[in-house]
């Protein structure tokens, strides 16, 4: 059996969930629910980054000790996340975890017995928000952060450094041997040119700091929090399933999705870490870029805001997943509104798949007495679907999130002109035409089954939904993306709107 392992980036918890962590966690999803129909055996992970300074002095503000303080924000916020947007991930690892620091332990004192440690002095500047380490030529012209816009804190201290220069050459081959290691082109290209512009070591410890996992050797001092935070891909395979080592079947399979703001880290500092501790590296990373939400957010009339969480309690999760699959090709930035998310629901989720679900389930109830009776023939919708069950795997195996839904709803919008073209209310007036109107009504059900599994990572609520309205099997392997598997079934009813209408202004009054 193939396998397949994906990780989102773990997700600081300093302050609440937003729709860029619902990108990330959202795109995962579709990627691993994909694999799991194609057959694969499949492991998710997603989890919090917590051993950062930055909570142990947000935590000093709110009066409590930092284990309180991230207790609260990962079993309030972090943890409910995944199902906020219809996400499964198999593990939730947290860097707090006993299993997690263990290995942490076991990994950077592995790279230390092979000699790629040593202890120097650092003296430079630090910025806390992205806890990360900054060279002046990473400030703006005023010595603040690009992102943050706060200004570094000087540190200096002894800390263990990791010869990250010493891993230059070998980084540049696997580059080299390896042109689909990072993903898209241009994140590959920014990756390559920053390693073969020279590569400096860099500290792998902290000191002064009780909070985060204690360097073995040197129990005074913990380890750099993103280090960390890396490590965690692979530790979470060693206790995840209690008494089990995952890391044989998932390692070698490993993909990781971030986003292009820790492409550094990912791309240059971990692919040698895990060389130093004699570590294969993963299969393939895939930076996206960043889903921004338009500043104009819709406003109630108490003139609050609709943060675009909360847009699932008004559009339901499946239509959020949607939008933020269909908003912009996966790997470029994309800019999103809520006005954008609320013409799509109502054009392509209400009226394109919606209408077409509804007027189908209704004509067999009007023309056929709720019965599906199989009536294939040398339909024209064999080749589409043919080419849908090609088109799909194909494209997102390339992280081509809107492509592949796009694929689908050209077959949505083909079968939304067959109603048209056929006119099944006009071959019901004709008694002679009776094998005809089967054959378009066994064409309409079988496409939407089909669209249905080809749907259903994106939209597992709604895909479920229009094959129960058919009265078909909730098999959702791939091979269902073909023509004529529609099954005979009676007691169809006129299918409840998939989408119900929602008035934009009164919906957030």
């Amino acid at each position: 059996m193939s396998r397949y392992y994906l990780t989102t980036p773990i997700y600081y918890v300093n302050s609440t969930p937003h729709i860029g962590h619902a990108y990330t966690t959202i795109a995962a999803d579709i990627l691993v629910r994909h694999q799991r129909q194609r057959g694969d055996e499949t492991f998710f992970l997603t989890g919090t980054d917590e051993n950062a300074s930055k909570n142990v002095r947000a935590a000093e503000e709110a009066g409590v000790d930092p284990k309180t303080f991230v207790d609260d924000l990962v079993e309030d916020h972090w943890r409910p996340l995944p199902a906020r947007v219809g996400a499964s991930p198999d593990f939730f690892i947290r860097t707090t975890d006993e299993g997690h620091h263990r290995f942490v332990q076991e990994f950077v004192q592995q790279i230390y017995d092979n000699g790629h440690i040593y202890e120097d002095i650092y003296a430079g500047l630090y910025c806390v928000s992205c806890e990360e380490f900054k060279t002046e030529d990473q400030l703006t012209p005023d010595g603040l952060c690009l992102e943050h816009g706060t200004k570094p804190e000087w540190i200096e201290e002894r800390n263990w450094f990791f010869r990250l220069s010493a891993f230059q050459e070998q980084l540049l081959r696997l580059y080299d041997e390896r042109p689909d290691f990072v993903l898209p082109d241009f994140r590959y290209n920014e990756a390559r040119s920053f390693i073969a512009g020279g590569l400096r070591d860099f500290s792998l410890s902290r000191a002064g700091q009780p909070w985060g996992v204690p360097v073995p050797w040197d129990p005074e001092q913990v380890v750099y929090v993103w280090v960390d935070a890396l490590v965690n891909y692979l530790s979470a395979l060693t206790y995840a399933r209690p008494g089990e080592d995952l890391r044989e079947e998932f390692w070698p399979v490993a993909h990781h999705l971030i986003g292009k703001d820790i492409l550094r880290f990912h791309c240059v500092f971990w692919p040698a870490l895990l060389l130093a501790a004699g570590y294969e590296v993963p299969r393939q990373i895939f930076v996206h870029g960043w889903l921004l939400f338009g500043d104009r957010k819709i406003s109630k009339s108490s003139g609050n805001v609709i943060e675009p969480l909360e847009l699932t309690e008004i559009y339901g999760i499946d239509a959020l997943r949607f939008y933020a699959a269909r908003v912009a090709r996966f790997g470029q930035d994309g800019n999103a509104s809520a006005d954008d998310l609320h013409e799509r629901y109502e054009r392509e989720l209400g009226n394109d798949l919606g209408n077409l679900v509804s007027r189908t389930t209704a004509m067999i109830v009007r023309y056929r007495e709720g019965r599906i009776e199989p009536a294939a023939w040398d339909s024209p919708f064999r080749a589409e679907l043919e080419q849908l069950a090609r088109l799909v795997p194909a494209r997102l195996d390339e992280y081509d999130l809107s492509g592949a839904l796009e694929a689908i709803w050209v077959v949505i919008r083909s079968l939304n002109r067959y109603v048209e073209e056929r006119a099944p209310w006009q071959l019901a007036k004709d008694a002679t035409k009776s094998e005809e109107l089967d054959r378009t009504l066994y064409d309409l059900a079988d496409g939407l089954r089909a669209v249905a599994i080809a749907l259903a990572a994106y939209l597992p609520e709604t895909a479920s939904r229009i094959l129960v309205a058919l009265g078909q099997s909730d098999d959702l392997a791939w091979e269902g993306v073909a023509y004529g598997r529609t099954a005979a079934a009676e007691g169809i009813a006129a299918a409840e709107p998939l989408f119900p209408r929602v008035e934009l202004e009164t919906a957030v009054a």
